[in-house]
């Protein structure tokens, strides 16, 4: 028997996020330009969001922290403009863990 690798052996280059952010984003920028693509971008800024809320207490820089890392870790090929994003973006940084008090 032999130890199979992970499919994608590349190592993982934001340890925060983790390697399912960054195939998600590799799969994005796989995708030509349109409704399902920006779907994707917002679906991966809630996902770093929530887990940028575990590592980074700041949530003003978190908001745009995530936006930056997307580029980054698309190397620019994802640009975050489209007005869905920018919705999302605007939505106040609520952690997923906080429990109202009744």
């Amino acid at each position: 028997m032999t130890l199979q690798l992970h499919r994608n052996a590349t190592p993982v280059r934001m340890r925060n996020y983790g390697r399912i952010v960054q195939d998600m984003i590799a799969y994005a920028t796989s995708l030509e330009p349109g409704l399902e693509r920006d779907s994707l971008e917002v679906y991966i800024a809630h996902c770093m969001r929530q887990r940028n809320m575990v590592w980074n207490r700041d949530q003003e820089a978190g908001v745009k922290r995530v936006k930056e890392d997307i580029i980054r870790l698309s190397n620019g090929q994802l640009k975050c403009e489209s007005p869905a994003f920018e919705r999302f973006m605007a939505q106040p940084n609520v952690s997923p863990m906080a429990k109202k008090k009744k």
